[in-house]
């Protein structure tokens, strides 16, 4: 199975940019992206994205914290493009699961991206819950499990099989903190994995050999040793 490769972005120019490569098959944001990128407006700055992404699926996230302003955000979000999925905290900033609006909008037959989950229970809640024709997205969130010393690949790989049950639920890896997250996301068998711009130009650069690395390391060594202008005096002679 090939993994696809998302892009994990929201400054516009950047989006110009990365839709036109063929690696790129999908968009994720959200708004704190946004707000970095200097967006002021979240519906019209969402709709100038669409307008570029218009033939890629693109998630975008409500921000809302309770269940009726989620559903309402939800809601309004999906009118935006044919191509959008919602994306869906598992669980508000309280810790509750928002297994209610899952349900609610999966019935609706609304595309999902339930984002902020960390374990193989949270996946098999939300499997519970959904149907099997409408298109979900689990967004698993593997750097930052890492930070805390806890190890990602478990969950993923439970959540996985699980999820073979339905053909309408990609598994994603989410929280990428180097290139051969990529990998690792391939050999598990990821359905799709979300990267920021910098992390897939290094991926476009694999499968140089270790010489090569040898050479350009040693190189990139010279460079910055003649800007330097560092000199070793040596009094031995």
């Amino acid at each position: 199975m090939t993994t696809k490769i998302f892009c994990d972005i929201a400054e516009l120019n950047q989006i110009k940019k990365f839709n036109k490569k063929k690696i790129v098959k999908g968009f994720t944001t959200n708004p704190s992206l946004m707000r970095k990128a200097g967006a002021k407006d979240y519906k019209s700055y969402s709709k100038e994205i669409l307008k570029i992404c218009n033939n890629k699926p693109v998630s975008l996230e409500v921000f809302a914290d309770e269940y009726t302003g989620m559903k309402k955000q939800a809601l309004e979000i999906n009118t935006w493009g044919k191509n959008v999925y919602v994306k869906v905290p598992v669980a508000n900033s309280k810790g509750i699961f928002m297994g209610k609006i899952i349900r609610e909008l999966n019935g609706l037959n609304i595309k999902l991206n339930i984002t902020a989950v960390y374990s193989a229970k949270q996946t098999e809640k939300i499997l519970k819950l959904i149907n099997k024709k409408t298109k979900v997205i689990i967004s698993i969130f593997a750097g930052r499990a890492g930070d805390t010393g806890k190890d990602p690949v478990p969950e993923f790989k439970k959540s996985i099989v699980m999820a073979k049950k339905f053909k309408n639920v990609e598994i994603l890896w989410a929280s990428v903190r180097e290139p051969y997250n990529y990998l690792q996301a391939k050999q598990l068998g990821c359905h799709i994995i979300t990267i920021p711009p910098s992390t897939i130009k290094k991926i476009e650069n694999f499968g140089k050999t270790f010489d090569q690395l040898t050479k350009e390391t040693v190189r990139a060594f010279l460079v910055d040793s003649k800007k330097s202008n560092f000199k070793i005096n040596n009094s031995a002679i």
